[in-house]
């Protein structure tokens, strides 16, 4: 990952650059990174966590959160495309570092990236309203 200024780029090793044909099609991706700025021994043994570090949610294991506090450390982002050039993506924004490692990227593809019978548990439906009743009005 490699940001500067406002842009962020996914930069591939030049040999992978034949693995990008025709993902300008898409409008979005996955991608899959290293949380390796957030690696120590400690951090790797927490298994619940309060989700979004809000103590008012309810202790949760961290397979059933976002928490970048994981034994397993891999990050997932789903991005919006910009641009693809040569062996860069240009994408909106990604919740990774510069810097980050990435592991491998995947197009979003609708109907095959959702599910129509989710659910969620009450706890984030709470959260998510608190978040955004402490937001100033537009």
């Amino acid at each position: 990952v490699q940001k500067q200024e406002d842009r962020t780029k996914i930069v591939l090793d030049e040999k992978y650059q034949p693995g990008l044909l025709g993902l300008e099609g898409f409008s979005h991706i996955h991608v899959v990174w290293w949380f390796d700025r957030n690696d120590t021994p400690e951090k790797r043994r927490v298994l619940q966590v309060h989700p979004m570090g809000d103590p008012e949610n309810p202790l949760t294991g961290v397979f059933a959160t976002r928490s970048p506090i994981r034994p397993n450390l891999i990050g997932l982002s789903l991005c919006k495309i910009a641009s693809v050039e040569a062996n860069v993506i240009e994408v909106e924004e990604i919740d990774a570092f510069d810097g980050t490692p990435v592991l491998d990227i995947k197009p979003l593809i609708p109907g095959h990236d959702s599910a129509v019978d989710a659910t969620t548990p009450d706890w984030l439906v709470t959260a998510h309203e608190r978040r955004h009743s402490k937001r100033e009005p537009d």
